[in-house]
């Protein structure tokens, strides 16, 4: 295993540590016409349990 033989500085540590972002989710308006809440794409709609128009949930 690796082992540095320096420590690092303060700034380089900083500087490396500034690139962690975080993101936005993505989030898509469900299809149900009669629900139409924000979901994760690619998973059923916690709202109303619909996906790609079928109901898969029981909510």
């Amino acid at each position: 295993m690796a082992v540095p033989k320096r420590k690092m500085s303060r700034s380089n540590t900083r500087s490396r540590r500034s690139q962690w972002k975080t993101t936005v989710p993505t989030l898509v308006a469900c299809n149900n016409r009669a629900c139409g809440a924000l979901k994760p794409p690619h998973q059923a709609c916690p709202t109303c349990g619909q996906y790609k128009g079928r109901q898969v949930v029981g909510v």
